[in-house]
C-alpha cells in the first residue's frame, strides 16, 4: 500500500489536515510542540468517480477502490538529527514512507504559536530539509565505513562504496540526496538505506480559508524550491478541511465552489501523490465487484496482473482491455465488444490509465 508522510514543524497544522484527511482518525491535534508523539496513521480510499459508474454497469455487489496510508509524524525541530525535540525516532518513521507530504505554514494567526516566533516558509523548509540531510550523512557515513572492509573481498560492496562517495559529496555541500543522478543498478544498492532527502516530496503550503483559492506571498515562496527539487506544490487549507468533515457531499460541493475550488485537500494531494510517484490506475469490473488497482506507470500487462495475484502474471495469457470513457460510452461491456472496442493485449501491452482490464490466464 502506499504510504505518505505527513511531515513539518510544530504547529504549522498537520495534525489538523491529518485528521480531516482520515475522517475518522483519532489523531490529537492542540495548539503546542510536540503533540503528536507517536506517529497516528490513517487509511484513506482514493476517490474515483468512476468506480460507482461501472459498479452500476456491471451491478457489482461491492465497490473497492485503491487505498493510501497517512502517516501524521511529530513536528520536526532544528537539531532533530543530533536529537533535538523528537529527533530520530522522528526521522526513523519517514524511512518507512514512500513520499513526504511537507506541511509548509502559509497562513498568519497570532492564535497559534510559532516554534520559530514568524511565519517564514523558505526559512521553515530550509530547517526540514537541513535535518534530514544531516541525518542521512550519519547513516552514510557509517554505511560507508562498513562498505569499505568489505570492499576487499567484494565487488558489490566496491560498486556501493563509488555510489556512497558521491551521495557523501551531496550531503556534505548540505544539498539534498534528490539531487543526485543514479542508475538503476546504483540505486538498488542504497534503497535499504531509505534515504530522507531522497524521498519525493510534495509540498503542501497551509493556507486560510480566504487564500485557498489564489495562495498568496507565502506559496508563491515555496515554488521556486519546489521547481529546483523536482516535488510538488499544492494549496490546502487545514481549517477548511476540518470544516469539510461535517458536511455532507453535497454541501462539501457548494461549500468549496463558494471558496472558488473544486476539489478538497484529499484529492489534491492524492493526485499530486500519483503523479509525484509516477502512478496509474486500471480497474477491474463484474458482478461480485468493481475494484481500482494502482500501478506503476509504464507497467506491462502481465506485471500489472501480478498486482491482483502473481499467479495472474505467472499464467498471463492475455488481457480483454477496454477504454473507460469506451465502455461507458456503450453501456455494457458488450455492446462495446460488438464495436470492436475491447481489445485482446498481450505481455507488450502497457497499460493506460483507466484502462477496464479481464485477465486470461492459466497455471
Amino acid at each position: 500500500m502506499l504510504r505518505a508522510g505527513i511531515v513539518g514543524l510544530p504547529n504549522v497544522g498537520k495534525s489538523t489536515l491529518f485528521n480531516a484527511l482520515v475522517a475518522n482518525a483519532k489523531a490529537e491535534a492542540a495548539n503546542f510542540p510536540f503533540c503528536t508523539i507517536e506517529p497516528n496513521v490513517g487509511v484513506v480510499s482514493v476517490p474515483d468517480e468512476r468506480l460507482a459508474v461501472l459498479a452500476k454497469i456491471s451491478q457489482s455487489e461491492k465497490v473497492v477502490p485503491t487505498r493510501i496510508e497517512f502517516v501524521d509524524i511529530a513536528g520536526l525541530v532544528k537539531g532533530a538529527s543530533q536529537g533535538e525535540g523528537l529527533g530520530n525516532k522522528f526521522l526513523a518513521n519517514i524511512r518507512e514512507v514512500d513520499a513526504i507530504v511537507h506541511v509548509v505554514r502559509c497562513f498568519d494567526d497570532d492564535d497559534i504559536i510559532h516554534v520559530s516566533g514568524s511565519v517564514d516558509p523558505v526559512r521553515d523548509i530550509e530547517t526540514i530539509n537541513l535535518e534530514l540531510v544531516l541525518a542521512d550523512l550519519e547513516q552514510v557515513r557509517k554505511r560507508m565505513e562498513r562498505a569499505v572492509k568489505q570492499a576487499k573481498n567484494s565487488k558489490e560492496a566496491q560498486a556501493e562504496v563509488v555510489v556512497l562517495e558521491k551521495i557523501l559529496a551531496c550531503l556534505d555541500e548540505g544539498k539534498s540526496a534528490r539531487q543526485i543522478t543514479l542508475d538503476e543498478e546504483e540505486e538498488a544498492l542504497i534503497q535499504s538505506l531509505g534515504l530522507l532527502s531522497r524521498k519525493p516530496i510534495i509540498y503542501a503550503a497551509n493556507v486560510s480559508e480566504e487564500d485557498l483559492a489564489s495562495g498568496n506571498e507565502w506559496v508563491e515562496s515555496v515554488r521556486p524550491i519546489a521547481q529546483h527539487e523536482d516535488a510538488l506544490v499544492v494549496i490546502v487549507s487545514a481549517q477548511v478541511e476540518s470544516e469539510l468533515v461535517e458536511l455532507s457531499e453535497e454541501e462539501k460541493i457548494d461549500f468549496l465552489s463558494s471558496l472558488g475550488v473544486q476539489e478538497g485537500g484529499l484529492k489534491s494531494l492524492i493526485r499530486a501523490t500519483y503523479e509525484l510517484l509516477g502512478l496509474r490506475t486500471y480497474l477491474t469490473t463484474g458482478p461480485q465487484e468493481t475494484r481500482a488497482w494502482t500501478i506503476n506507470a509504464g507497467m506491462k500487462a502481465p506485471q500489472a496482473a501480478g498486482v491482483i495475484h502473481t499467479d495472474f502474471e505467472r499464467g498471463f495469457i492475455r488481457a480483454e482491455t477496454v477504454a473507460y470513457k469506451d465502455l461507458v460510452t456503450c453501456g455494457t461491456m458488450t455492446a462495446a465488444k460488438e464495436k470492436g472496442l475491447v481489445r485482446s493485449e498481450g505481455k507488450e501491452y502497457v497499460v493506460q490509465e483507466g484502462d477496464v482490464m479481464l485477465f486470461r490466464f492459466n497455471v
